[in-house]
């Protein structure tokens, strides 16, 4: 953007010496009592010059020159030195003599300079005295007294009364205007100096007040106010003084180690410049920034971050609250690097400001010490990483609660512990990797059970399922979280029911147990393939049992008897003069295909196929079953 105008104007320092048509501007002499102006005479370069060169030959003798060529320099060439002595005849030696007598250099001329004039003064003084005593004398003297002394013409001595002339006006009054500012302008100065004196003593009471005023309000918001430590000047001696003068604000944990408590302390600020009421010495603006990265079954890789949110308010309590989150990001973080190198399900890398974790096949969990804000991904993995911060805070108090109870249990009395009973555990970070292991462990259960009730509804066979992966309520999570026994794990179920009648019960527990419950047993699935399995097998057992119900419904008119043979795993039809068996297979995400196979009475012993059911040809299980016996029926 370009500057205005006025802010291009450039003013020389330089005294102008020409007006704007290029003239030279005279220096003012004077003005006169009309109001004219009286210039400085203009001289020409040549005239002064010739002046100055006549000086020189005036002062110097007219010889100047040559005696300058006749005089030796020093080694700094400024210090004239008086020439080697040569023989001179006779005849000259009294010329020679004169003529070093009448050269003086300028030391020997500054100082007879300085002898002079002092007697100079003191006859003018003398030569002035006796004039103004004759002038008296002559004024005093009356004509027709007679005098004894003989009086001399008139015109032998006369006396002169001179006066100052009268000052220019315009002079004047430029003398009175400069006398009157110079007064005002002390005068000014002297009340400004009153006055910043005043303001300041003003601003130091509004301070005081202002002081105390908050640390009220800092003590009435319940944060710790501490004696603060003397400062290094005060003597420490045998009876002195060890008072505390002042105090500092304690706004860490009561359970934190102590490199963390002696961090977070802060000091009301006694200095006017600072714009902050509060200053915080030690502390680091960082915050703990926990980013999640999910790849799901598609390959989609999605990344979020936690909403670092810094207050836009600067109030005492705005402030202490922050920087008591950032202290405490810090010890959370301390803790993280700890327990990262000890992790049983997971592999982890470890920086300064920055761990990386392998949670699980396609979930990596970062922690990284930020100072700015940073763009949050995905709002549903916003809120994850949201409550993976909250929820290692929960965890960090209750570490601190067993610790301070642990403590208070063991007060007075030193027992000592074995060494093998108390094995290192992970009190952050376990639970949280567990908790997303079993997140992606219900997200491929999951997987795997909507693929069987897709493939069921396009069967046309109604089913059901109900999913609940966390089964307690928020409180009852929290305390299994912060519990120091083996029931911190959380837990949910899954209920699949086909047809109305069948029913599958599934159930979980963090981070990756699952357990089937059937009727006739209690399994326990410990990997996908197996769950499959399974899924599979009762699917099938429950939809040959629908096929031998719908059987006997469509056959009951011509006495038809119908079994399941859980054996061979088909659904068998019998009625006179003909023997139809139906049997189920899936393919992949389980879809489902079924095979009718008849054997009809002058056929033999081989069972001939006469159709297969597949989706994409007809929209019902039951229906194809219909048909296929309605065409054997009516035949037969």
């Amino acid at each position: 953007m370009d500057a205005p105008e006025w802010k291009k104007t450039k003013l020389s320092l330089e005294r102008p010496y020409k007006d704007d048509h290029g003239e030279r501007i005279p220096v003012l002499l004077d003005i006169t009592p009309n109001g004219d102006q009286i210039p400085e005479p203009s001289e020409n370069p040549t005239t002064v010059l010739g002046q100055n060169l006549k000086r020189i030959f005036a002062e110097r003798g007219l010889d100047v020159f040559e005696r300058h060529d006749q005089l030796s320099f020093t080694g700094d060439g400024l210090v004239p030195q008086p020439r080697e002595s040569s023989p001179v005849p006779e005849e000259q030696g009294e010329h020679a003599a004169d003529s070093t007598k009448l050269s003086m250099s300028p030391e020997e001329l500054s100082k007879m300079r300085m002898e002079i004039i002092p007697q100079l003064f003191v006859a003018l003084g003398e030569m002035t005295q006796a004039r103004d005593l004759l002038s008296f004398l002559l004024s005093s003297t009356a004509p027709n007294q007679a005098s004894p002394v003989i009086s001399l013409p008139s015109t032998t001595l006369t006396a002169t009364m001179a006066s100052k002339p009268p000052a220019i006006t315009s002079v004047a009054a430029f003398n009175a205007q400069l006398t009157v500012g110079g007064k005002d302008e002390a005068l000014r100065r002297a009340a400004n100096v009153f006055k910043q004196a005043a303001s300041r003593l003003e601003r130091s009471r509004l301070n005081g007040d202002r002081y105390w005023v908050d640390a009220l309000k800092i003590r009435k918001a319940n944060w710790g106010l501490v004696p603060a430590p003397l400062p290094i000047w005060v003597i420490a001696g045998k009876g002195a003084d060890r008072t505390s003068k002042d105090f500092l604000i304690s706004f860490g944990l009561e359970e934190s180690p102590k490199q963390f408590r002696r961090k977070a302390v802060a000091h009301m600020s006694t200095n006017e410049t600072e714009t902050n009421v509060l200053v915080f010495p030690h502390r680091l603006r960082t915050r703990l920034q926990v980013s999640l990265t999910i790849t799901d079954l598609a390959g989609m890789t999605c990344t979020s971050h936690t909403m670092i949110k810094h207050p836009q308010s600067i109030s005492l309590e705005a402030s202490l609250a922050t920087a008591q989150r950032e202290i405490v990001d810090e010890e959370v973080f301390s803790v993280l690097i700890k327990e990262a190198s000890n992790l049983p399900t997971a592999s982890a890398r470890v920086a300064e400001r920055l761990i990386v974790i392998e949670v699980d096949q396609g979930t990596e969990l970062r922690f990284e010490m930020v100072g700015r804000e940073v763009p949050s991904g995905p709002p549903s993995l916003s809120a994850t990483c949201d409550l993976i911060h909250c929820t290692l805070q929960t965890l960090l108090l209750g570490m601190h609660a067993a610790e301070k109870s642990k403590r208070i249990m063991t007060t007075g009395s030193a027992r000592p512990q074995p060494i093998g009973s108390v094995s290192p555990r992970s009190e952050l970070l376990q639970p949280i990797i567990d908790l997303l292991q079993y997140q992606q462990f219900c997200v491929r259960v999951m997987a795997e059970l909507d693929k069987m009730v897709t493939a069921l509804k396009r069967a046309g066979v109604s089913c059901t399922l109900r999913f609940d992966p966390v089964g307690e309520a928020g409180q009852s999570l929290q305390s299994r979280l912060t519990a120091d026994s083996a029931l911190n794990r959380a837990g949910g179920e899954a209920l699949l029911r086909v047809d109305d009648r069948q029913t599958l019960r599934l159930t979980f527990l963090s981070p990756s147990s699952l357990t089937a419950h059937l009727p006739q047993a209690t399994l326990s699935i410990a990997s996908i393939p197996q769950l499959t399995q399974l899924l599979s097998d009762e699917v099938e057992k429950c939809l040959l049992h629908k096929l031998c119900e719908s059987g006997n419904h469509q056959c009951e008119r011509i006495g038809g008897t119908w079994f399941v043979d859980m054996v061979s795993g088909k659904t068998i039809g019998r009625w006179e003069g003909c023997i139809i068996n139906f049997c189920v297979s899936f393919a992949e995400d389980f879809a489902i295909h079924s095979s009718a196979y008849l054997l009809a009475r002058g056929s033999g012993d081989q069972m001939s196929l006469i159709d297969v059911y597949s989706p994409q040809k007809t929209p019902s299980l039951i229906s194809w079953q219909v048909g296929i016996l309605e065409r054997i029926l009516s035949v037969s």
